[in-house]
């Protein structure tokens, strides 16, 4: 079924039961000679998804139906009033009630706002972090916020997970990693943390224990190595980048340039998006070792899984997204999408919907496309502001 099709099932109604009874001796035959149905149409679901767009300071609360998509209701923020602060990454809290935006261009640092979700603009709280913050995630417990300061703008020196405590909304911990780190993701339990430095070919692991780097991995072909503890920084040569860093071109046999972390459903293995050599990387988590490399699209820049073991990839320059069977580790469908600049994704809990973001470019608006998973075909799209980038999930109603 998918977002326009209603479900709908049948039972036997009580008035729709007659037969005879035809005896015999001992035995009695129940005869049925009629069936009456009762048939009970179950009303589709709506699925709502926040999103922020990162050159028109707005957050855009959308809802899919049966009949397409809408926008639900738009959110200012910031504070800048002749500049832009940059919405870029967006995590909704596990209980629904809140989510989180980071605003990655402060002056000179940028913030991080809570927000409740039931309201207009109901603003619940704010922290100060690094130089651009980006991608984040809560973690499953609800209790904490990991946040990447990606640090575009600054010298190519290491930077940071900050760890803020959602409910104080304080920064408890700044924990150094390595140069450009972005995608934020937890392990199913919550134990392990997980990013990738972009200009260090580098995927960190964090202890949310012990709140530190415990083991880190070298993703450049050939070089493939991972060891305990914290890497150490020597920023290697990475090919000239633009925008969000991104805007690479490709070269064969260059680095990985990794822009996204993203765990398996069972916590096995960690995915990491190659976007400059265009790979699928899988570390496995228990040895801590290479297992395959795997061919992407063009651009390969953030991914989410299934937990039926599908993941969808968003490929940025090659203006598409692309779905793997994990197990195999090939590409199953490759689908076309509206605008240049892919940028996130996130996946319905039951596995059915895969929501897209494309940033656009110029004049263009932002749009989020939604995917019908099993179809591999887009089914909604949804114009927002300028540059929409991340987005999260909140629920199914």
């Amino acid at each position: 079924m998918n977002a326009s099709q209603t479900a709908s099932f049948c039972v036997p109604s009580e008035a729709g039961l007659m037969g005879r009874r035809l005896s015999h001796g001992l035995i009695t035959i129940v005869v049925a000679i009629g069936l009456a149905l009762t048939c009970v149409h179950a009303a589709p679901s709506d699925y709502l998804v926040f999103v922020a767009s990162e050159a028109a300071d707005t957050i855009t609360l959308l809802r899919f139906t049966s009949n397409g998509g809408r926008v639900e209701r738009e959110i200012p923020t910031g504070i800048m009033p002749a500049a832009i602060d940059g919405p870029h990454g967006l995590a909704v809290a596990p209980d629904g009630r809140s989510f989180f935006v980071s605003l990655a261009h402060g002056q000179p640092f940028g913030a991080v706002w809570k927000y409740a979700t039931s309201g207009a603009r109901e603003i619940i709280g704010r922290v100060t972090l690094g130089s651009f913050p980006a991608t984040m995630q809560v973690s499953p417990s609800g209790d904490f916020l990991y946040v990447v300061n990606f640090n575009l703008h600054g010298d190519h020196v290491p930077s940071s997970v900050s760890v803020v405590d959602t409910a104080s909304m304080v920064e408890i911990k700044r924990i150094t990693t390595c140069v450009m780190p972005h995608g934020s993701r937890f392990d199913p339990s919550g134990a392990h943390h997980y990013s990738a430095c972009m200009m260090d070919d580098t995927l960190v692991e964090i202890d949310t224990a012990a709140l530190r780097v415990s083991r880190h991995f070298i993703l450049t072909k050939g070089r493939e190595r991972g060891a305990t503890g914290a890497p150490m920084i020597i920023t290697r040569a990475v090919v000239a980048s633009e925008g969000h860093g991104v805007e690479m071109s490709h070269a064969t046999g260059g680095p990985c340039s990794p822009t996204w972390a993203q765990p398996s459903a069972d916590g096995r293995s960690v995915f990491v998006a190659c976007n400059n050599s265009n790979e699928l990387v899988e570390i496995e988590t228990g040895p801590w070792t290479l297992k395959r490399r795997i061919d992407a699209r063009n651009g390969i820049y953030n991914l989410a899984v299934t937990k039926s073991g599908s993941m969808v990839a968003t490929n940025r320059r090659d203006q598409s997204a692309s779905i793997f069977d994990l197990a195999t580790g090939t590409e199953t469908a490759h689908i076309a999408l509206p605008r240049k600049a892919v940028h996130g994704v996130v996946i319905s809990p039951d596995d059915r919907y895969a929501f897209v973001t494309v940033e656009g470019v110029a004049a263009e608006p932002g749009t989020v496309v939604m995917i019908d998973i099993k179809a591999a075909k887009v089914i909604a799209s949804v114009d927002v502001a300028a540059q929409a980038g991340g987005l999260d999930f909140w629920k199914v109603e």
